[in-house]
């Protein structure tokens, strides 16, 4: 039986190796290696991460890119856990249709929604004229950090509320029940056992929103105008641009590293909430 399976996981394995680990590969290899002369060819260096490292603007670049993306999945956090709670508390056939509401926008292409936000953002857009009408000034939309945000917030919502709301659908009522009957009122129910057991949802809303977050690169090159210059965009601008694929390909390595150590740290958060031990 364990043969069969074994056969069976055969070409995803082949996949992964094709698709994955040897593109991240190519990338490790181009972030240490340098042109060498005609004897050595290539030589071993650590340049391009001295170079990241050393440069004031570089670390600027990626600590606005962590930034925005904490910022990013604060407000969907903020805004997508009352969104599932409300779904998860519907009756069934109001949860598929408010579901069916969240998943119909991304079916459509994340670049053609994004560019969507140009015209509702631009000067005389939409937005602008509401505000107008609202008294609230004409002040530049487009091309800000509020744009970028706005944009990272439209497209990565689903992401959390969906993760919150199959959390908060596997609960045992009964254990609501439980804690009414015991004294506890709403908001120490909601404090003491609904909150608890929605987290699993919640680290995987957080997971799924920060990590696209933080190393997209064309919501801040249509939203911020080129002026808002992300992590993502550099690393674009390196391989597209300047075609300086070794400092490329070392930007790429240390946003793998910081991706990896921050889902490591993710892990370890859920496993010490289950009560677990790590494997």
């Amino acid at each position: 039986m364990m043969k069969r399976f074994s056969q069976l996981a055969l070409p995803y394995i082949v996949w992964a190796v094709l698709m994955l680990v040897l593109p991240m590969g190519l990338i490790a290899v181009y972030s240490i290696m340098e042109q060498g002369n005609s004897i050595v060819p290539f030589s071993f260096t650590l340049e391009y991460y001295v170079k990241f490292f050393t440069d004031p603007d570089f670390l600027l670049i990626l600590w606005r890119s962590l930034l925005i993306a904490v910022k990013t999945t604060v407000i969907c956090l903020l805004l997508g856990y009352p969104a599932a709670y409300f779904i998860a508390k519907s009756k069934e056939n109001v949860q598929n249709i408010l579901i069916l509401c969240i998943t119909i926008p991304m079916w459509i292409n994340m670049l053609v929604r994004t560019y969507a936000w140009i015209g509702l953002l631009s000067e005389g857009g939409l937005i602008q004229q509401i505000l107008r009408v609202l008294g609230l000034g004409n002040g530049e939309l487009l091309y800000t950090e509020g744009a970028v945000l706005l944009g990272m917030v439209y497209n990565f919502l689903p992401f959390m509320i969906l993760q919150v709301q199959t959390s908060l659908s596997k609960m045992d009522n009964s254990l609501l029940e439980a804690s009414s009957d015991l004294g506890a009122n709403p908001v120490q129910t909601f404090r003491k056992v609904t909150l608890p057991l929605s987290l699993p949802g919640v680290i995987n809303g957080i997971t799924l929103v920060f990590l696209p977050a933080v190393s997209s690169f064309f919501i801040p090159k249509l939203l911020g105008g080129g002026q808002y210059f992300l992590i993502g965009n550099m690393i674009e601008n390196q391989f597209i641009t300047v075609g300086e694929w070794n400092f490329g390909s070392a930007v790429s390595m240390i946003m793998a590293v910081i991706m990896m150590l921050l889902m490591m740290a993710v892990r370890k958060v859920e496993i010490r909430n289950q009560g677990g031990k790590e494997e």
